[in-house]
């Protein structure tokens, strides 16, 4: 009994949590398109998000292009298909291992920021006094900061992608003696627009998604300083969700549109 109304509470908290952060995303598309717009502010979050993540990107990238190719050769070996390595990475790493995995990275990495970040400021009345003065809290913190990650997420999932590629590159030249030139000669062939297209469409709700989340967390955060931990480790767990939630649903219509 205890443990039946145990799930009950969690089951309506759950779906009560989703109500409220599709309110919060209505609410974002609303506030969005009315002046004035924080340019500074936007600029300024592009920035922390943008070029602060590429070091941290550019490394998961190249170490999971190396990984990858040094995994995967020797099967290829085995049967005799090593020079279809380049175009396998290539499909894989752009289509969905770069993707998914960058993204969980700065999901990390973005999605704990703002949300420990609007967490404080709440707890510390900082977004009460922001009301109080005139200002719109939701537009300086909130609109921005999705609006950054929308559109710097796809910039950091094709840096990456490349990244990975070249370590790919290097790991083939140094053990299949494949040139350069070889190499990207192949994987351009193999990438089409139909690979290309669908995971740069994707990255912009991925980025969406972890704006979304780690703004609502911290926006909504309560029970002062504890809360403010919880707010950043609640919105890594629910956009890591979501992010395969919505690679799944991506992967299922895209499929339905090329077999078209």
């Amino acid at each position: 009994m205890v443990f039946h109304n145990s799930f009950q509470s969690r089951t309506k908290h759950f779906f009560n949590e989703i109500g409220d952060i599709t309110y919060f995303a209505f609410r974002f598309f609303k506030e969005v398109f009315t002046k004035p717009f924080e340019w500074r502010e936007f600029i300024r979050q592009c920035y922390q998000m943008g070029n602060r993540s590429f070091l941290l990107v550019g490394v998961t990238g190249f170490i999971l292009g190396l990984v990858f190719t040094l995994q995967s050769r020797p099967t290829l070996e085995e049967f005799g298909a090593a020079s279809w390595m380049p175009s396998m990475v290539s499909i894989s790493i752009v289509r969905e291992i770069g993707p998914v995995i960058i993204a969980l990275i700065c999901a990390g990495r973005i999605g704990s920021g703002i949300g420990a970040e609007l967490g404080s400021m709440r707890v510390t009345e900082q977004i009460d006094a922001m009301e109080v003065s005139g200002t719109n809290p939701f537009k300086y913190l909130v609109v921005t900061r999705i609006l950054a990650t929308t559109l710097m997420l796809p910039l950091l999932i094709i840096m990456g992608d490349a990244i990975a590629l070249l370590g790919s590159a290097i790991v083939e030249h140094l053990k299949g003696e494949v040139s350069y030139m070889l190499y990207f000669n192949k994987v351009f062939d193999a990438l089409k627009f139909s690979d290309v297209i669908p995971a740069t469409i994707k990255s912009f709700f991925f980025g969406f998604a972890i704006g979304l989340v780690g703004c609502y967390k911290g926006y909504n955060c309560s029970k002062g300083t504890v809360g403010v931990g919880e707010a950043s480790n609640s919105a890594v767990v629910y956009t890591s969700m979501l992010l395969f939630v919505i690679d799944f649903i991506a992967v299922f219509i895209t499929d339905i549109f090329i077999d078209m």
